[in-house]
């Protein structure tokens, strides 16, 4: 069994794979400060949960750095595993039409691996996180590039803190556009400004491509999006996941 963990800025996944299957994932929030014992003790939880009986594999994507050495050692002290760490630098399905691929996220790389691996291309994946982040893979299986814009929930709560009179509210689709609140407006300005932005930045990419992308969406938020979107063909919720999945195997 493979155990994959996506570690993100606020949350981290867990997911078990038997094969290509993912049989269980669970979410959680990322601890920062989380020590190696700690996630020993959490991961094996899952695995009684589940009623596992043995990881024969773990690999890590991760952008938050401070996390790296407390998996690998989790992983070498609690199952005498030699983590893989997802980065530019491992074997892949797809290659880099990019000046400086070490800065692409790990879990950007394994949006485009599994989008790449599933779809072909061209396409782009737009993964609704921390950040919202559009990468774009080329007909020919390359990495070219994407676009960061802020997370939907980073700047809902950026404007709850910094805004006196505001406050944080649900994202939802509104009733109606004008506001007749202020909690009203908001979600009506934060809704259509997240769709908006997600539709515009795709045209723009597109404009910028040879041929016309299909589009996929991943991340919490994808959809409360992706149903008024022009643009987004598909979610897939799992796509990180299963990126991890296909580049262990393609490093073993």
């Amino acid at each position: 069994m493979l155990l994959a963990v996506d570690i993100g800025n606020t949350n981290t996944v867990f997911g078990f794979f038997r094969k290509k299957e993912l049989l269980a994932s669970f979410r959680t929030t990322t601890g920062h400060a989380q020590t190696a014992d700690e996630c020993g003790v959490l991961i094996k939880q899952f695995l009684d949960l589940e009623k596992f009986t043995k990881l024969d594999g773990i690999t890590v994507a991760t952008v938050v750095p401070r996390l790296e050495p407390v998996y690998r050692q989790m992983a070498t002290d609690y199952y005498q595993l030699e983590p893989l760490f997802v980065d530019s630098s491992v074997k892949l399905n797809i290659t880099f039409d990019y000046p400086t691929p070490a800065e692409v996220g790990a879990d950007r790389i394994c949006n485009a691996a599994a989008a790449y691996d599933r779809f072909g291309g061209p396409t782009i994946v737009v993964d609704f996180g921390t950040a919202t982040t559009f990468d774009i893979i080329s007909g020919g299986g390359a990495y070219v590039g994407g676009v960061i814009a802020p997370g939907i929930e980073t700047a809902l709560s950026t404007l709850a803190h910094r805004a006196a009179q505001l406050f944080k509210v649900s994202f939802e689709k509104p009733a109606q556009v004008i506001g007749k609140s202020t909690e009203e407006a908001m979600k009506s300005g934060f809704y259509l400004g997240a769709v908006g932005q997600t539709d515009h930045i795709i045209d723009s990419i597109a404009a910028e491509m040879p041929t016309k992308p299909r589009v996929i969406a991943t991340g919490g938020l994808a959809p409360a999006i992706a149903p008024q979107s022009k643009h987004i063909s598909e979610i897939r919720p799992d796509i990180t996941l299963q990126g991890m999945r296909l580049i262990y195997e393609l490093n073993r």
